[in-house]
């Protein structure tokens, strides 16, 4: 499943391909996956140019002139896939836009996801984005900010970075290292961290996100160009890697289960206490 670096990856791509263009037409073979009937999506999209395309935690944010955002989900795994002369769409793509240059992109959902058509004006009343947290990559996610966020919570601290309400695009991919390079296990109560931890922490978010987005992201997913990211296996540190030694201390890491997740940890670097 796409995660934020993912995302970010896609949407800056998206942006670089897709401004200025104008919508010709859309096609679409699932439309469950839709906020409307086809004939309505297809009616109010038609002849709308992108103005910019941008990410926010798991969702892509396409800008339409006028007055208007696609949004995109990607559910538990899709391709959402430039198509032009030169490389034809996916066969297997629910979704296909097409732009009057004749580029456009499509979607292969592999199960369940999303492409909502929204006007501005009714951007903030959107159900499945308007109460989502803060991207960790933003400017505005400062250690003052997210320890705004951990006040008061009593919580464990990876469901806290899991809930999209709070903080939005972490998901059970890069979490494992997340908690691993600030030392915290899984289950580790909010109340109980340290000012020093909540530091490490916010500076652990920063540091995973920012890696897997200069490598393009997971070799699990592919880009809007086919490509897939060189963030691999290798890169990771703890994270699906039961049986293998700690990078730090050799201890072999462990694969335990916190609610309906599977979680990777050194039992020696992050205790649970």
């Amino acid at each position: 499943m796409p995660e934020l670096p993912e995302i970010t990856v896609i949407a800056r791509q998206m942006n670089n391909e897709l401004r200025g263009k104008c919508i010709a037409n859309v096609e679409d073979k699932q439309p469950k996956h839709l906020n409307m009937n086809v004939q309505e999506f297809v009616s109010k999209a038609k002849g709308k140019i992108v103005s910019g395309v941008s990410g926010k935690g798991k969702w892509l944010f396409i800008k339409l002139q006028p007055a208007y955002f696609m949004l995109i989900n990607l559910g538990m795994g899709a391709e959402i896939l430039y198509f032009n002369a030169n490389r034809k769409p996916p066969e297997k793509a629910q979704f296909k836009l097409t732009f009057t240059d004749k580029t456009g992109f499509a979607i292969h959902f592999w199960w369940f996801g999303y492409v909502h058509l929204v006007s501005e004006g009714d951007l903030a009343r959107h159900k499945l984005t308007s109460r989502l947290g803060v991207s960790p990559i933003d400017d505005s996610f400062t250690l003052d900010h997210f320890n705004e966020l951990l006040a008061n919570k009593k919580t464990g601290i990876k469901s806290f970075l899991l809930d999209q309400k709070i903080i939005a695009g972490i998901g059970n991919v890069y979490v494992q290292d997340i908690l691993f390079k600030a030392k915290l296990h899984p289950n580790r109560k909010i109340s109980t961290l340290s000012e020093e931890e909540k530091q490490a922490l916010h500076n652990a978010m920063l540091e995973v996100l920012n890696n897997s987005i200069k490598l393009g992201g997971s070799a699990f997913e592919v880009d809007f160009h086919g490509e897939k990211g060189k963030f691999t296996s290798d890169n990771f540190l703890v994270g699906y890697k039961p049986g293998k030694p700690c990078p730090e201390c050799k201890t072999i890491i462990e694969k335990i289960r916190i609610g309906s997740t599977a979680s990777y940890i050194c039992p020696n670097c992050q205790p649970e206490r």
